[in-house]
């Protein structure tokens, strides 16, 4: 394929994906906003975070084969319009009666199942359309318009919050998924075909993407890491609200704020690594993103609940952006090459759902900790715990290559 042809068909691709996750984030942040004011609860907060992964944990490893089965366009398209419309059944119900705040982590949960399809579908459709030496490059840029995407919903999210009605603001949702369906639909891929013409069954398929997944050991390795870095990381996304509200007192827009520069973090490192378009040694560079993971996240639970300690926490959570992307790009990239096109919908779902029970997980510890000892403290807790988890991995990696 010419590089001009797969250059715009990529970015096609993406405007509409990237308008989605505006759309999609600012409804999460004004879903997560709505608990966190009116509960001010972290119980609650972990509620609606383990809802919203436990779609991922539990039907990961089967919606993978599903996806390896099926023309993974018709996956994505599916799965955006499925949450639109999720949101918009929400909305619905506020015009008979304003709903009870478990509600929230209701639509929070079915809306996750669309992303159990998508999010896989989308990172095998990737290499069916870039060249394997532009992976890295093309993954920057991926996640540089999803940071974007990212810095800007919650920000929305907020104004929104401030001036429009919950059933409005979710409306939003749909209007991204027919965003990014009429840019995916007006592409032709051309897709690796799927197993399921070869009439495997389908726990023999879920073996295969077991055994694609398993056969690199160092990747292994790193994987579990990364699990383990995720049990005390993932639930930190339940309690951003809370730091701000609680913890320093401020309102939904300095809320926004945090999330902003996340994201913006993000955006810094995707756009660096456009501009280099390769990384040799991929899996160490996993492993110092997590790294960075650990110190901002220690840093973050030591400051004062100040305003000038707020604006420490918001250049913490910044860098903690730039060091998620530093991790998963290189590790994604990684992935895409040395995994084979026709089993990466499931190794990617496996993976997912790997990542996923970490989040119940972390909350079924974290929400009576942070409850009894306030949430800047599992800050810490996780701080130390991100930081020694990769570098036992680095150590034990040196080990298999004596």
């Amino acid at each position: 394929m010419s590089q001009p042809k797969w250059k715009s068909q990529f970015f096609t691709i993406m405007a509409g994906q990237t308008v989605s996750l505006v759309g999609s984030s600012a409804v999460q942040f004004a879903l997560i906003w709505w608990l966190a004011s009116e509960t001010g609860s972290p119980l609650m907060m972990a509620l609606s975070g383990l809802v919203a992964f436990l779609p991922q944990a539990i039907l990961g490893p089967f919606a993978g084969v599903w996806i390896d089965r099926m023309k993974r366009k018709t996956v994505v398209l599916i799965s955006d319009m499925f949450q639109g419309l999720v949101a918009v059944a929400f909305a619905a119900a506020f015009l008979v009666h304003t709903p009870p705040y478990w509600t929230a982590c209701l639509v929070l949960g079915v809306r996750a199942i669309g992303s159990v399809f998508q999010a896989p579908a989308m990172q095998a459709l990737i290499p069916q359309l870039v060249p394997t030496d532009e992976l890295v490059r093309v993954g920057a840029w991926q996640q540089f318009l999803q940071s974007g995407a990212f810095m800007l919903g919650p920000v929305l999210g907020a104004i929104m919050y401030g001036v429009l009605p919950l059933p409005v603001i979710l409306l939003s949702d749909l209007l991204g998924a027919i965003a990014a369906n009429l840019t995916l639909g007006f592409v032709r891929i051309n897709e690796t075909p799927h197993t399921h013409t070869e009439k495997h069954h389908f726990i023999q398929e879920f073996r295969d993407g077991w055994k694609a997944l398993t056969t690199d050991r160092s990747l292994c390795v790193l994987l579990l890491s990364v699990a383990g870095c995720m049990v005390f990381f993932m639930p930190l996304s339940s309690y951003y609200p809370l730091m701000s509200s609680d913890y320093f007192g401020l309102s939904a827009l300095y809320g926004s704020v945090v999330e902003f520069t996340f994201a913006a973090g993000m955006m810094l490192v995707s756009f660096i690594v456009s501009l280099f378009g390769q990384i040799h040694r991929k899996l160490l560079m996993a492993h110092l993103g997590l790294l960075g993971i650990g110190v901002t996240t220690l840093l973050s639970g030591l400051v004062p609940p100040t305003l000038t300690g707020f604006w420490i926490f918001a250049v913490c959570c910044g860098l903690m952006g730039a060091s998620s992307n530093f991790y998963s790009i290189p590790m994604v990239a990684y992935m895409q090459e040395s995994i084979p096109p026709h089993a990466q919908g499931r190794v990617f779902s496996l993976i997912g759902s790997m990542l996923s029970l970490t989040m119940p997980i972390g909350l079924l510890v974290s929400g009576p900790f942070a409850e009894g000892y306030g949430v800047d403290f599992w800050f810490i807790v996780s701080g130390v715990a991100i930081t020694i988890l990769p570098l036992l991995s680095l150590f034990v990696i040196r080990r298999l290559h004596q």
